[in-house]
Order: structure tokens, then C-alpha cells, then sequence
């Protein structure tokens, strides 16, 4: 049977009938899959599944994620100010290149939206704005703001299943994409490298260990980690980045998200790893209940996001906090430019900026990466500092 949250004080909210009838369908993929892998399934697997699996993952199923009334919050659902900041940089790329804006995961469509009608605002417009979006229940979602939101602009928006081959121009961009790309899990356990998997115990899933092969041993040596570290290799978002790189001809694929250089990723202090779970706006490390209910997340080593970057031909165009590169790209001038508010609007407005800027919320722990090909820089976001020496 699904794994519902204890009902504790505290605990999780138990989910729906209807939740758990979905959560028990996945589980019954989930299975069968570790069935037919003789037992164990690496937690990758566990996680795509978990996430994406067709009609019944998180992102492909049809509850709502994102907002007060999902799981979480992001950027672009707090306000106006996250975008029209983003718009500024994007606009930067585009006159300098030309051509179109790619997003891919987009969420609930709210970033597109804004960015659009800022765009619109500065005159700088793409040709076409794409939307690299797998779940069709986010697709519609996306339709619905765009139409909402910005009428006489949506049809510039079409929606793409895959990259583009090659030959694409602009900006690529993707705000917390990566942290929810599946990662592997690994362990120090007597001086050997374990890959951790997933099995199922006749009740629930649970975690069983699997001497590591040969790649990925190599990887962790190289990390040289106490015995007994237990953390994560993003390796399909570094996968990911070559794609990328393949697609882009000229300009910039520009990416935020949370998450560290190496040092401090795989810092002793942070030895039981960065993976974490969000249902309903509660935060918990155990990713094997709730299959296909709960998001699961895991921090960016952005050091690899830059190797696998350069290893694709691409150049490292900046890296700093989400803080500083908003300061960058004009959030003064943003602000100042929204005019006379009222009160309400005033306290919303103050909410947002310390949510976005403050160190302890998403101002130091989110971070933004540029790489491109074909574009020399510097970019204004990463002129009041720029970390990328820090990789």
C-alpha cells in the first residue's frame, strides 16, 4: 500500500482518497519495475518515475503544484518584480543575437507571461517564445495564465516536446529546472562506494545499497568523502546541459536554481546530501512515500553544470546569487518604475522583495548561471559580482 505521512502532531497532511488512489497506481508501476530489475531499482529510475511517469507522476498528474494552493512557491508566483528583472537580461541577450526565447519547464506559465509583457514594454520582442513542456496538464495550465495574463501576446507562444536539434538562437531558459531533474544517490559505507536503490519489503519501498559501477565510483573517489557521506551526482542535469549546448548556435542558456559550488556541496557538514520533499508547503527528507504526490528535489552542484557547459563548448558567462543578479539586471529601476501603490500593494510588494533578495530566503541560496556560445558578455546581471571563479 502507499506510505500515507504518520498523523502525528506535526506531520504531513494525509492526502486525499482520491491521492492515494493515484499513489497506489504508481506504486504499482514503481513495482513492477523493481520486479523485472531482479529487486532493486537505482533511485533515478525511482525518482523519473515518481516524477514523470505518464498520467501519474507528480508533474504529469493533474494536482496543483505550484502557488498557495500546491506544494510550493516559486519566483515568478510571487510577483511582478522576479521577471521584469529576467526580461532585462534576456532583452541584453536578444539584441545582441537576435532570435527567440526557449523556457523549458515552465510552470504554471506564470514567467512567461511576465517576461512577455515586460519584453513587449522595452521593445524587444523574440520572434517566437517556446515552451519545452513534457505534461499536458502543465501545458494547459500554461495556455490558461498566457490567455489570462497576457491576451495579445499568446499567440507568439507555442509549446515544443524536445529541444531543438540544432541551429537555435536567443536565450534557453530554465528557472528551478535542474533541482528537479532525477539524481543518484550514493553512500561511503567501510571505504566503498554504494550506489543507493530502491526495494520493495512487502509494504513499502525502501532503501537497499548496490556496489556502485564503475563510472560512477569514479566520480565519487574523486570527491574524496568521509566514510559514511551519503549524497547525490546530478548526472541527467548534466546530461541535460550537453543537449542543450547541441541545440544552441549563438547566445545563452541561463539557468536558476538552488545549489552550491562543489566545495560547499559536498561539504562535510552537509553528509546526509541535499535531496528534500514539498507537499503542501511542508519540506521533509523522505522521498519514498507519497509516490507521485510529493515533489523531490535535489541542490545544483553548479561547478559540474559548468564542467559538463565547457565540456559541450560552451563558455562560462557568469554565476552569482539570485540577489545580486537582480541587482544587476535593475530591480531599482523595476521597482521604481511600478509608480505609486497602494498600501496593500506597498506591503506585497516589500513581501516579494525580501522573499527574492534577503540572504536567509531565496536571495543567497538561489544562484544564476549563464553559459553561451557566440556571445562575449559581461552580462548585466553579473556586473555587481560575479562568482564564476568560485567553479
Amino acid at each position: 500500500m502507499i506510505s500515507p505521512p504518520s498523523s502525528a502532531p506535526g506531520a504531513l497532511p494525509a492526502p486525499t482518497p482520491e491521492e492515494l488512489e493515484l499513489g497506489r497506481q504508481l506504486e504499482a508501476v514503481i513495482r513492477r519495475e523493481i520486479e523485472a530489475a531482479g529487486g532493486t531499482l537505482p533511485f533515478s529510475r525511482f525518482m523519473e518515475l515518481a516524477l514523470y511517469a505518464p498520467g501519474l507522476g507528480y508533474y504529469s498528474g493533474g494536482r496543483q503544484k505550484f502557488g498557495a494552493g500546491g506544494d510550493f512557491v516559486t519566483a515568478p508566483e510571487l510577483g511582478h518584480v522576479f521577471a521584469r528583472c529576467l526580461a532585462r537580461q534576456c532583452a541584453e541577450v536578444l539584441a545582441a543575437t537576435g532570435g527567440d526565447i526557449l523556457e523549458a519547464g515552465a510552470g504554471s506559465g506564470a514567467l512567461a507571461a511576465e517576461l512577455l509583457l515586460e519584453l513587449e514594454r522595452l521593445g524587444r520582442m523574440p520572434a517566437r517564445y517556446a515552451i519545452l513542456e513534457l505534461s499536458g496538464e502543465l501545458r494547459a495550465r500554461q495556455a490558461t495564465t498566457l490567455k489570462a495574463r497576457a491576451p495579445q501576446l499568446a499567440a507568439r507562444v507555442e509549446w515544443i516536446e524536445t529541444l531543438p536539434a540544432a541551429g537555435f538562437r536567443g536565450v534557453i531558459l530554465g528557472n528551478e529546472l535542474l533541482d528537479a531533474m532525477p539524481v543518484e544517490r550514493f553512500r561511503i559505507d567501510g571505504g566503498e562506494i554504494m550506489q543507493l536503490a530502491v526495494g520493495w519489503d512487502g509494504e513499502r519501498f525502501v532503501w537497499r545499497s548496490i556496489p556502485a559501477d564503475a563510472a560512477l565510483r569514479e566520480r565519487v573517489a574523486a570527491l574524496g568523502l568521509q566514510d559514511g557521506y551519503e549524497s547525490e551526482l546530478g548526472l541527467a542535469a548534466e546530461g541535460w546541459i550537453r543537449s542543450a549546448a547541441d541545440s544552441l548556435e549563438t547566445g545563452v542558456l541561463l539557468l536558476i536554481d538552488y545549489g552550491f559550488p562543489r566545495t560547499e556541496f559536498y561539504h562535510p557538514q552537509r553528509a546526509t546530501g541535499t535531496l528534500m520533499c514539498h507537499y503542501r508547503h511542508r519540506s521533509h527528507p523522505d522521498p519514498l512515500i507519497l509516490a507521485g504526490l510529493q515533489d523531490l528535489t535535489a541542490h545544483v552542484d553548479f561547478s559540474a553544470i559548468a564542467a559538463a557547459g565547457r565540456e559541450a563548448g560552451l563558455r562560462l558567462l557568469g554565476y552569482t546569487s539570485q540577489s545580486l543578479f537582480l541587482l544587476g539586471c535593475g530591480i531599482d529601476e523595476v521597482v521604481a518604475d511600478m509608480g505609486a501603490l497602494d498600501t496593500r500593494a506597498q506591503l506585497l510588494l516589500a513581501a516579494e522583495l525580501k522573499k527574492l533578495t534577503l540572504p536567509h530566503e531565496m536571495g543567497e541560496l538561489f544562484k544564476v548561471i549563464a553559459l553561451g556560445r557566440g556571445v562575449s558578455g559581461p552580462l548585466r546581471g553579473f556586473g555587481v559580482q560575479d562568482r564564476g571563479a568560485r567553479l
